[in-house]
């Protein structure tokens, strides 16, 4: 096996990664249980503002906006918002977690869905603290694969030889800067289960959404192949498999900043 790579995701420009992998995102990217929506919103008023960062194509905003949450949905790529469907309580705009282009204090919540890992995470945090009104909450979630379901485990494989160990793979959940932030506090961790029902197509296009996955060449060629044999050893008699994640969820307030 090769060695894990230790480099930080910051540096490997995400911010137009996912340029060519957009359509495939849109369609075959998993969604988020309705209990960590929940967990998320707990307590709050439905007359809130919530900044939504690395949105991508918006699954996440939709989530949020379905329970009455007015979204600012925050993300660099305009290839991902050019794709994303719209709602009515969404708004997209271009920016950064680094430079959300967001008022001081002017919302209620941030969310953060399979993104953080690509922030820098001080910067950042210095961000959702000025634009968070004081006390307000900062909800980071991964879908994490679940390594003990025997399909999702092996489709984790594939993903990891066909990316040569790329650093994500070993490092998706990168919370540790959130935990040791002085800038939030009564950080609270919830774990839920999801399965995402995918065909053979969904399954291949799955893989295809990460981006750092090759889509041409001999590695992505022995990807499909083996992404193929996967499908044909798990699918039921309705033709489909199932992912299993284990939804991770982080939950902090804004200290107030002192007068």
């Amino acid at each position: 096996m090769s060695e894990i790579d230790t480099t930080p995701l910051h540096t490997l420009n995400p911010l137009d990664r996912f340029s060519d992998r957009a359509e495939n995102y849109v369609k075959y990217r998993p969604s988020y249980p309705a209990a960590a929506i929940d967990i998320i919103l707990a307590g709050l008023s439905s007359q809130i503002v919530a900044a939504d960062v690395g949105a991508g194509t918006g699954i996440s905003s939709r989530l949020l906006a379905e329970r009455g949450v007015k979204v600012i949905a925050i993300e660099p790529n305009a290839a991902m918002r050019g794709v994303a469907a719209s709602h009515p309580l969404v708004e997209f705009r271009g920016g950064t977690a680094e430079a959300t282009q967001l008022l001081d204090n002017s919302v209620d919540l941030v969310t953060c869905f399979q993104a953080f890992h690509w922030f820098s995470p001080e910067p950042t945090l210095q961000e959702f603290h000025r634009i968070l009104k004081p006390s307000g909450r900062l909800a980071v979630v991964w879908n994490n694969r679940d390594q003990e379901d025997a399909l999702t485990a092996e489709y984790s494989r594939i993903v990891r030889q066909a990316s040569n160990n790329h650093p994500a793979e070993s490092r998706m959940q990168s919370v540790e800067p959130l935990l040791v932030s002085p800038l939030f506090v009564n950080i609270r961790e919830y774990s839920f289960t999801y399965y995402q029902e995918l065909d053979l197509a969904g399954l291949i296009g799955r893989a295809m959404s990460v981006s750092y996955l090759p889509d041409t060449g001999l590695a992505y060629e022995s990807a499909i192949a083996d992404l193929q044999d996967l499908y044909h050893q798990f699918r039921n008699e309705q033709g489909f498999v199932y992912m299993v994640y284990r939804t991770s969820v982080h939950i902090g307030e804004a200290i107030q900043q002192q007068e």
